[in-house]
């Protein structure tokens, strides 16, 4: 799933399915467990309201001082 999301931008729960050929059962857990671990970030699908996008959360990039 998260490979998915790297290569593939911002996708929704159909679009995940699809692409990984999993059940949507297992990419619902998928997508809770990655949001739960704020890996993954949830956006209104403004074409759909009925979907949302899904896609990483950029990594905190802490600057140290030398």
């Amino acid at each position: 799933m998260y490979k998915v999301l790297e290569t593939g931008g911002q996708l929704t729960q159909k679009d995940l399915i699809r692409e990984t050929s999993l059940p949507s059962r297992t990419v619902r857990y998928a997508l809770n467990r990655l949001k739960d671990e704020n890996i993954l970030i949830e956006r209104h699908y403004f074409i759909d309201a009925r979907q949302s996008l899904y896609g990483l959360n950029p990594p905190n990039k802490e600057v140290v001082a030398a």
